[in-house]
């Protein structure tokens, strides 16, 4: 079978910032070019080195609808085409799927993936419908209302949380413990000015206004997270009245945008910042639980995944997860046997929140930094999504150095 690789270096995220802060007045997919062709070209790749790419996104802009192709030609790409593909929180991970089954195929040989949101200020969707009493259609305020409730099982994510934690005895002062863990993770980061970040961010970010003419601010990292401390933990009271989650235990809204190149085994060297560096994708997983429990999703996911690749938990050298809720962590750690005190070093989107497209590729970018500096080995990235649904992936880093 064809291994297909990720370049050294060969990615990139933008720091992120909470709901209606610094990149709020962007739209998404213009931001999204203008951020890619500035870093492929600090990176000395060529636009015409693709011959794929695919785009992530999951709050749709204005002309979103000719997604991939539009954002190529922003960037300067007139003859790639590739799909648009939108999965809420699991996007990053169904689009590298995606991309590396294009690979796989022959279909193409090096290609670029791409997600970017704009959770702030989101569309106001109105739906005709002609044949009801007057006329009157429906409405939806697509980024809020979908958070507050599942059409299918009638409840807000919130709710989910809730369940998973009651099904599992989960306490309150369990998830404050481990938030605070989360939070400490994070800070180690931003230690040495920001150098983990550096890794693959750059800082300072200049954040253009809204015609890509000028500078509007510049950003030294993630905007908008609240420090966070035990004593303010244990203030605040779970948002449901007899529940146990509270706003301390949850991720926040936010804006951001992250890609990454992929191509075969081959071709990885010509765009790896160190060639003595091997990374590859080994596995996928998908799964999905029973309605309102997704933050229970990923655990099965992750072992799907681990299955296709015949591995063990104990095998991997790194987990990272997409958070929402610091239940998923919890809920993940018993079923896997896993510590969850060594999961998600230097940080989550629990802590700098989740534009749900990117927000994938930035932990799995992040999980490969991790690997790097510890030698190597398997690491897997998991996340939870709507629908009590999850997806997995396992990657493999080779340090030859």
């Amino acid at each position: 079978m064809t291994h297909i690789a990720i370049p050294y270096g060969a990615y990139w995220s933008t720091p992120f910032t909470r709901w209606q802060g610094s990149l709020a007045h962007l739209h998404s997919l213009r931001f999204a070019a203008h951020v890619a062709k500035n870093e492929l070209d600090r990176r000395n790749i060529e636009i015409d080195s693709f011959d794929h790419a695919a785009l992530g996104i999951s709050v749709p802009q204005k002309g979103a609808f000719f997604g991939l192709p539009w954002l190529m030609g922003l960037m300067g790409s007139e003859h790639v085409g590739g799909p648009t593909i939108s999965q809420a929180c699991a996007t990053s991970v169904r689009l590298l799927q995606s991309v590396a089954s294009t690979l796989r195929e022959g279909d193409a040989t090096v290609a670029l993936a791409i997600a970017a949101d704009r959770v702030s200020n989101g569309p106001h969707i109105y739906y005709p419908a002609p044949h009801e009493p007057g006329g009157t259609g429906e409405h939806e305020n697509w980024v809020l209302d979908n958070f507050n409730c599942d059409p299918y099982t009638g409840v807000n994510m919130l709710r989910t949380a809730e369940n998973v934690a009651a099904e599992y005895g989960l306490t309150t002062l369990q998830q404050n413990e481990l938030t605070l863990v989360r939070y400490k993770q994070y800070e180690e980061a931003l230690e040495n000015d920001n150098a983990f970040l550096k890794r693959f961010m750059t800082l300072p970010f200049s954040v253009p206004d809204a015609r890509f003419k000028r500078e509007q601010v510049a950003l030294n990292g993630d905007e908008g997270i609240f420090p966070t401390t035990q004593e303010g933990l244990t203030k605040l009271k779970p948002l449901i009245e007899g529940g146990t989650v509270t706003f301390g235990g949850q991720t926040h809204p936010a804006d951001g945008n992250a890609g990454m190149l992929l191509t075969t085994a081959d071709r990885a060297a010509d765009f790896s910042k160190d060639r003595n560096i091997g990374i590859r994708i080994v596995s996928f997983g998908q799964a999905r639980v029973k309605p309102a429990f997704m933050p229970a999703a990923p655990a099965p996911a992750a072992r799907k995944a681990l299955e296709a690749a015949n591995l063990k938990p104990k095998d991997l050298a790194a987990v990272k997860t997409h958070n929402p809720f610091i239940v998923n962590d919890l809920v993940l750690a018993k079923e896997l046997e896993l510590d969850p005190l060594t999961m998600n070093r230097f940080g989550c989107s629990l802590v700098w929140g989740h534009p749900q497209a990117p927000m994938g590729i930035r932990s799995i970018i992040e999980l490969i930094e991790q690997l790097v500096m510890t030698g190597g080995g398997y690491g897997l990235f998991v996340g939870c999504a709507a629908g009590d649904s999850a997806m997995a992936i396992i990657i493999k880093v080779d340090d030859g150095g």
